[in-house]
């Protein structure tokens, strides 16, 4: 007997059989003998007990006369039913079973140690039920709670089936005790409206407070089916959950619908565009596939992984293989059927998910044993489709915004201090009636902004990367011309001391000015003449190994030497990507400050623009201080950058790479407008271009009256018009200087004229970059994994 219970109720429970003995006395007292002696007989075998009659509270005199109340309750429990039909005696709503038929004797014993508890049914539910109950019993309300109420319970294999409750309480009686309180049809109304405050229920049906006495029956109907499709929709639904969470749980009712103990549910993507079949890219963890395996995506094509695949391809039909091991001995499976065994599938059913006679993907359902999962089953599946076809379709067409918002956030980026303004102006879009009207976009501008510009810059990249292409050059014309000397296999032919002439003439070449087709030149003389005569005349086996070991050397791309240039190119996307990661984390100080435009640009160095003013951000107070602010940051974050660098350089792959750093002091106001063709923002008339034009002309500019540059390794060059913009930036630097992150000595100069500029000066001050005002220090494993 199952006698759980909950502790707090309105019910003081007693459990009776008085009505259906009210019912046996009447037909003890009719005129069909074999119905009368029957009742008589029970009667007088239970009136030994008068409990059965006034109440139990007791529950061993249940357990105790298990087979008289079996006899006493046999009309409604036939014995002919009784491997048929899921029934017992039971208190609705409460854990009290007993008077099992044998097919629940039977489903009980399956599962093993399980509480038989209603699903999602708490305590509070339970009190305001058992309140309802009384309304309807007692005072005629009609209160319909039609929730479908369930028991979870495992079978002997551990598949878990879902079984409906269904109450019938015809032999159950409600009446109210002495501390049970009248209620008015205000008082009812009142509790009609608020289902959820259990306190006033509990208020107006004190503990205890009514008696519920009789019994009930509950009847359970297999509903595994349709309660395991309505979770997986609701599982499917929830985005919220943790994605192996999520994929238990569906493996979990998947299971149930097959009746599959072993069976598992995989994923697989297509995407039409590329013809491919790719993971859930969300799920990577969690749902896998098992037609990928290992592989996050794999090419379709009719010969699929060895097997033809056009039924799910092209005819968009499921395909069912009982037994994979006889399935591989079919000529063409063989690769299909051996990654499935790999897997330890024995049967699987492959079934596509279309929309539209769009292929959104295919649901992969596999187990362990062979014949589990066959043509027959796989109609289970079309009960469940349509909400898997919901699920993919939504996946599409979340990746679909994702991939956009990606694509603006990385390519065509709308900084989130202006972002309000293109939202705003969207929305109008989608406010007016356009479907006979082309829209006209409203141009996005903002007036009075303050601009700032700096960059950090890598000294003289374009000399170091003709350096390294002249090494790679050199190193690969003296390697060839080493093979030509050694070899034996062409030492005798006439054509030899040309080439070497040729190589030779190449290599001389390579030590004056590197000149725009020289690299081009060479490559092409190497691929048309020197490797097919190597390939075509090297016939001795230790020329071959010098061959080999040449042709390991190549770039696979352009067939020349790519290490100079490699340990180059490392380098300067090494310096990039840490410049642009030190400005970007400071930036969030910087938003902090006042919400401002920011954007920035890789070149050979890094750039950045900030704009900062009311228009950009209408909803605060704009002050000058926070300009002032602002380049004070400005300074401070390139004194950063010029750090890092520093600590880059000592363990760079190419350490002769300095940088110069640059900023750009501008005091008046400027405009900035969106520009629709380009996608970004520029200036704004031609007043505002000045500013533009002294940004592109400024860091190749010198010394007024000298050749020396403006700019210089390890220094910050700051750059202005007006004295009132040297006195403030004088100011920054001694903070700074006090705080011994810039060094004592200041240089400041006139810049010379540039075409259409004139009058600037410029401050120049060096960081202290001494190895014990360094935190850490890279390592270049360290540096290497951050370009990948």
């Amino acid at each position: 007997m199952n006698r759980l219970l909950f502790k707090e109720s309105p019910f003081k429970t007693l459990i009776s059989f008085h009505k259906l003995i009210e019912a046996l006395e009447e037909i003890a007292l009719s005129d069909v003998d074999y119905r009368s002696n029957y009742a008589k007989s029970l009667l007088k075998e239970i009136e030994h007990i008068p409990e059965f009659r006034s109440g139990i509270e007791d529950f061993s005199i249940i357990t105790d006369n298990k087979k008289l109340i079996k006899n006493l309750l046999a009309d409604l429990f036939p014995t002919a039913l009784t491997h048929n039909e899921i029934k017992a005696v039971t208190i609705p709503f409460q854990n009290i079973t007993f008077n099992y038929t044998k097919r629940f004797k039977k489903i009980v014993k399956n599962a093993g140690d399980f509480d038989l508890t209603i699903r999602d049914f708490s305590e509070d539910n339970f009190y305001v039920l058992s309140c309802i109950l009384i309304l309807n019993a007692h005072y005629n309300q009609n209160f319909d709670y039609s929730k479908p109420l369930f028991y979870d319970i495992p079978d002997v294999d551990g598949i878990l089936k879902h079984y409906r409750i269904l109450y019938n309480a015809d032999f159950i009686e409600i009446y109210p005790l002495e501390n049970a309180i009248s209620l008015s049809q205000e008082e009812i109304d009142e509790l009609m409206d608020n289902f959820d405050n259990v306190a006033l229920w509990k208020e107006k049906f004190p503990l205890e407070s009514w008696i519920l006495k009789g019994f009930g029956i509950v009847s359970l109907f297999d509903a595994t089916k349709e309660s395991a499709i309505s979770n997986l929709k609701s599982n499917l639904l929830k985005r919220d959950k943790e994605p192996g969470e999520k994929n238990k749980n569906s493996e979990s009712i998947f299971r149930s619908i097959f009746k599959i103990p072993d069976l598992r549910i995989g994923i697989s993507i297509y995407n039409d565009d590329e013809k491919k079949f790719t993971k859930l890219p969300f799920d990577k963890n969690s749902i896998g596939s098992f037609i990928l395996q290992n592989q996050d995506e794999i090419e379709c094509c009719n010969a699929f992984l060895g097997c033809s695949l056009n039924k799910i391809l092209d005819g968009k039909e499921s395909i069912s293989i009982s037994n994979v091991e006889t399935f591989a001995t079919i000529p063409g499976n063989e690769r299909f059927a051996q990654r499935l065994l790999d897997q330890n599938i024995k049967s699987c059913i492959l079934t596509p998910v279309v929309k539209d006679n769009k292929l959104l993907g295919i649901i992969e359902l596999v187990s362990g044993t062979p014949r589990q999962l066959n043509s027959i089953n796989a109609n289970n599946l079309q009960l469940i489709l349509p909400n898997i076809i919901d699920t993919l379709e939504r996946y599409d067409s979340d990746l679909k915004n994702q991939i956009e918002a990606i694509i603006q956030r990385e390519y065509t980026s709308i900084h989130s201090s202006v972002y309000w303004k293109f939202k705003a102006e969207a929305q109008k879009y989608l406010q007016t009636d356009t479907r006979n009207k082309e829209h006209t976009f409203k141009e996005i501008v903002f007036k009075d902004v303050y601009p700032l510009y700096g960059q950090i810059d890598i000294n003289g990249s374009s000399e170091h990367r003709n350096s390294t292409v002249k090494e790679d050059l050199k190193n690969q014309l003296n390697h060839l011309i080493s093979i030509f000397e050694k070899s034996k296999s062409i030492q005798k032919l006439p054509l030899l001391e040309q080439l070497k002439f040729e190589l030779h003439s190449y290599v001389k070449e390579l030590e004056k000015e590197l000149k725009a087709d020289t690299e081009q030149q060479i490559q092409n003389y190497i691929e048309k003449e020197i490797h097919p005569f190597l390939t075509n005349t090297i016939i001795d086996n230790n020329d071959k190994l010098l061959l080999n070991s040449y042709f390991e050397n190549l770039d696979p791309k352009t067939n020349l030497f790519y290490h100079a240039r490699k340990r180059f190119d490392d380098a300067m996307s090494i310096i990039n990507k840490e410049m642009a990661a030190v400005l970007d984390s400071e930036q969030n100080e910087a938003q902090a400050i006042f919400p401002h435009y920011f954007e920035r640009f890789k070149t050979d160095g890094v750039e950045h623009n900030l704009y900062i003013g009311a228009s950009i951000t209408p909803s605060q107070s704009f002050d000058l201080m926070y300009l002032n602010n602002l380049r004070l940051w400005q300074l401070q974050t390139l004194c950063k950058m010029e750090l890092t660098h520093h600590r880059l350089k000592q363990v760079l792959p190419y350490d002769q790479l300095d940088v110069s750093s640059l900023i750009l002091v501008f005091s008046s106001p400027i405009s900035i407008r969106f520009r629709m063709d380009e996608k970004r923002f520029d200036v704004d008339g031609t007043y505002n271009a000045r500013y533009e034009v002294v940004k592109k002309r400024i860091d190749k500019a010198h010394i007024k009256g000298t050749k020396e540059r403006i700019t210089q390794k390890e220094k910050i060059t700051i750059v202005y018009s007006h004295p009132f913009e040297e006195t403030e930036y004088l100011k920054y630097i001694k903070f700074l200087q006090f705080k011994k992150v810039l060094e004592p000595q200041i240089e400041q100069f006139e810049v010379e004229d540039l075409q259409g500029v004139y009058g600037l000066k410029a401050i120049r001050i060096k960081v202290i970059n001494t190895d014990e005002s360094l935190d850490t220090k890279y390592t270049y494993k360290e540096l290497l994994n951050t370009l990948h």
